[in-house]
């Protein structure tokens, strides 16, 4: 087996798959990325979810393929974590939540993904009915996976 890939080969390859991508703000997309992988670190997760943050929307959004994630030099559950967190078409947020739940290291990823998502930063320069929609979004998932109300949610 080939040497696992380090969390800086992982965050260059995130980086050039999700190349030319923005978000809804329009600003590129490796800023949420790198965003999410600093808010595990700072919370305190390992490089294994670091290396999962800097993934997180990879396979989702079709930057990587899941047979990418399948054979990449990953850690199981590196891997598993990113599985977690990605989305499937037609999933309830409720079947979501319980599978980042049930997935060890993944409440911490999605946690810090949350966090930047519902940055009052990020959202102001949206139209008011997708930031409503989006704030009211991640206060239900924040909720869903037991997290409690955050700053955010109050402002």
């Amino acid at each position: 087996m080939s040497p696992l890939l380090t969390v800086a080969e992982v965050e260059a390859i995130a980086r050039a798959a999700h190349e030319g991508q923005t978000d809804k703000a329009g600003r590129p997309y490796a800023e949420h990325l790198r965003a999410v992988a600093e808010g595990v670190r700072v919370r305190g997760g390992d490089a294994e979810q670091v290396a999962s943050a800097w993934l997180h929307d990879s396979v989702e959004d079709d930057a990587l393929t899941a047979r990418w994630l399948d054979e990449a030099a990953l850690t199981r559950r590196t891997k598993d974590i990113v599985l977690a967190v990605t989305k499937r078409a037609g999933e309830t947020p409720e079947t979501y939540a319980g599978r980042v739940l049930a997935t060890p290291g993944a409440l911490l990823v999605k946690e810090a993904d949350l966090a930047h998502n519902a940055d009052p930063a990020r959202l102001a320069v949206l139209d008011e009915a997708t930031r409503k929609r989006l704030t009211e979004k991640y206060a239900r998932m924040r909720a869903l996976l037991g997290l409690g109300v955050s700053d955010q949610d109050l402002s």
